[in-house]
């Protein structure tokens, strides 16, 4: 069995896209038509912006989106799979890939998310942290233990864990960290307490929006960031992605379960190579690699 994964905010780069729209009719139109949902010319910032204009999370998120949609639709009938997930952002283009959204519904919701997120940021000042070579369970006990608001908010693989908060519990979270024997606890250059509680107004106002979407029954199995199992009931997959926001994406245990029931190969679609990466650390023996674009 295959699984396809789908990759998160991080993944992006200039450039991304470019080959996809001047060889497929389909990528070409499906760009346009975002150019037009947007408000906004995405694919000037995508082929030819500075990294620092993608970098905006009202662009990235859509951006990274686009390129993983767009390239599933470009494979066709060698588009597949037996289950789909995705990192964070990832799980919308996941959705889209296995029917249970449509391209312009999910486009929508990840502009909103996009911009409800950004808003978020703005309210309180917070960041985030990787913390490497430490077990989970130490990771989150820190955590409990720091004044603040501060949380796991990324089980990446075994040894790597992103912690999410207030700037200072985060600072304060990460000297604890080095103490306990982290090989590193690093300081990320994110907008934001992305899946961590200070992300409750965005939560809130994202819900809204996908309780008025259209979800439909999809043709494979999405394993949740939120649940890190098999969901193929419609309403949900809409109730995950609701709490997906101010929750953990248990990336880690979300592979370990695909691999249970039966998942064989890891096709990543989508910027980047960074799932296929962790894949290989959770899993060993098992294969990964990226969409090859039909030729």
């Amino acid at each position: 069995m295959n699984a396809y994964i789908f990759p998160g905010q991080g993944a992006q780069f200039v450039g991304m896209g470019l080959d996809l729209y001047n060889e497929y009719p389909v990528a070409k139109e499906l760009f346009e038509q975002a150019n037009g949902i947007l408000g906004f010319s995405i694919t000037d910032i995508m082929f030819e912006g500075t990294a620092e204009d993608l970098k905006q999370t009202k662009v990235t998120q859509p951006a990274i989106f686009l390129h993983s949609v767009i390239l599933s639709k470009v494979l066709g009938a060698d588009f597949k799979p037996d289950m789909v997930a995705g990192h964070s952002l990832g799980e919308f283009s996941a959705l889209v890939a296995n029917g249970t959204l449509n391209f312009e519904d999910g486009l929508k919701l990840v502009s909103q998310r996009a911009l409800a997120m950004q808003k978020a940021c703005e309210i309180q000042p917070s960041t985030m942290a990787a913390v490497l070579g430490l077990a989970d369970e130490v990771v989150e006990k820190i955590c409990e233990e720091t004044a603040g608001i501060v949380v796991a908010a990324n089980y990446n693989c075994p040894g790597q864990l992103v912690i999410s908060g207030e700037v200072p519990a985060i600072e304060a979270a990460c000297e604890k960290m080095k103490e306990a024997g982290a090989r590193r606890a690093l300081v990320l250059p994110v907008g934001g307490a992305f899946h961590s509680p200070l992300m409750e107004p965005a939560r809130e106002e994202l819900a809204a929006a996908i309780e008025n979407t259209t979800f439909s029954t999809p043709q494979c199995a999405v394993y949740q960031n939120v649940t890190t199992t098999a969901v193929n009931d419609s309403s949900e997959i809409k109730k995950n992605l609701i709490s997906q926001l101010t929750a953990p994406v248990k990336w880690t245990q979300s592979v370990e379960n695909m691999v249970k029931d039966g998942a064989k190969e890891f096709i990543e679609v989508g910027p980047g190579k960074v799932l296929q990466g962790l894949v290989r650390k959770i899993v060993k023996g098992v294969e990964s690699r990226s969409a090859d674009i039909p030729k």
